[in-house]
């Protein structure tokens, strides 16, 4: 009987290399590729059912929504980047308080030096989230960054001029949204609901700008694929929309908020520039258009989609309620008191 050969020695100093990220299964860019099949292979029959116009509308809106987000989209991936090849494992987790009742707040108002929108917060949590950072950590930053950053809130005093108040209100409202989610995540939250990403180290047959390149392609795909799904979604929904149905339900009360929050799931402005779609909605109360800025950042369907390519549909179907009743219930309560 042959004896079994010893195993392989391992080097210390260079460990077998774990599989790449850039090998991980893409299902945004599969499902975008599908879509895009079905509409090449249907594009007869689909003619004669749509009208000419609201494809064009489709079209467009489509394209503008991935427009607008890809650059941000593309920042929050480069600082993703860095996270993930730059700062040793516990870098960041040794930079935070350790008591989340801490933690979350600094979080909150950390989300000011990211000037981005909702899109490029994603990938930054998740690679925070990788690096070891307490998950109700990131995600306070996740729904911080897109709103209270400098450029979404000097965006707003444009919107609102001789309204400063409105720039107070968003402020507050989002930021406690931000918070509130965080600390009820870190209270009742699992790990098992999250899908995280595996921290892709560096080796040392692998160079810096290679490895760097190697991690921005994987989430670029991988976002970027649940970006343009999201994108189609909300076109469709758009150009569904019945017309004059708005105006029907301004005066509403409750009813004239929770339309705006449905508007603002729907049409997936980016944060940079939803405070001039709310202040063109002067029909609707200034309670009302609050909430149409703070639900666009923290819930709308591209961010759905973004949230199931990044961490799985246990967490979206979890986080994305959570996160869309604390803003809707702090912003009724901004407008109130303000």
């Amino acid at each position: 009987m042959t004896a079994a050969a010893p195993p392989a020695p391992v080097d210390a100093c260079c460990p077998p290399a774990p599989a790449s990220r850039a090998a991980l299964p893409l299902p945004g860019v599969l499902a975008v590729g599908t879509v895009l099949l079905v509409l090449a292979v249907a594009r007869g029959p689909l003619q004669g059912l749509v009208d000419a116009q609201a494809a064009a509308t489709w079209s467009t809106l489509a394209v503008s929504v991935c427009v607008q987000a890809l650059p941000f989209l593309v920042l929050g991936i480069a600082v993703s980047t860095l996270i993930a090849a730059v700062l040793p494992p516990d870098a960041l987790v040794g930079a935070l308080p350790a008591r989340p009742g801490l933690a979350v707040p600094v979080a909150g108002v950390a989300g000011a030096l990211l000037p981005g929108c909702e899109c490029g917060s994603v990938p930054v949590a998740s690679g925070l989230i990788s690096r070891g950072v307490p998950e109700g950590v990131a995600l306070t930053f996740l729904l911080s960054a897109p709103a209270v950053n400098p450029v979404v809130l000097v965006s707003t005093y444009v919107a609102y001029p001789g309204s400063p108040g409105m720039v107070l209100a968003r402020l507050a409202a989002s930021l406690g949204t931000a918070v509130l989610v965080g600390l009820l995540w870190c209270r009742f939250g699992r790990p098992e609901w999250l899908r995280r990403q595996a921290v892709h180290q560096r080796h040392a047959h692998v160079g810096r700008g290679e490895h760097a390149l190697q991690v921005a392609t994987h989430d670029l795909l991988q976002a970027g694929g649940f970006l343009v799904l999201g994108a189609m979604t909300s076109a469709t929904l758009h150009v569904l929309l019945p017309p004059g149905l708005l105006d029907s339900l301004a005066g509403q009360g409750v009813a004239a908020v929770l339309t705006l929050v449905v508007l603002a799931v729907v049409l997936a402005v980016c944060s940079e520039a939803d405070a001039f779609v709310a202040a063109s909605l002067t029909q609707f109360s200034r309670t009302a258009q609050l909430a149409f800025m703070v639900v666009g950042p923290v819930v709308d369907v591209k961010l759905v989609a973004l949230h199931v390519g990044t961490f799985g549909r246990r967490f979206a179907a979890r986080f994305c309620p959570l996160a869309l009743a604390a803003a809707v219930g702090t912003s009724v309560l901004v407008g109130t008191l303000l």
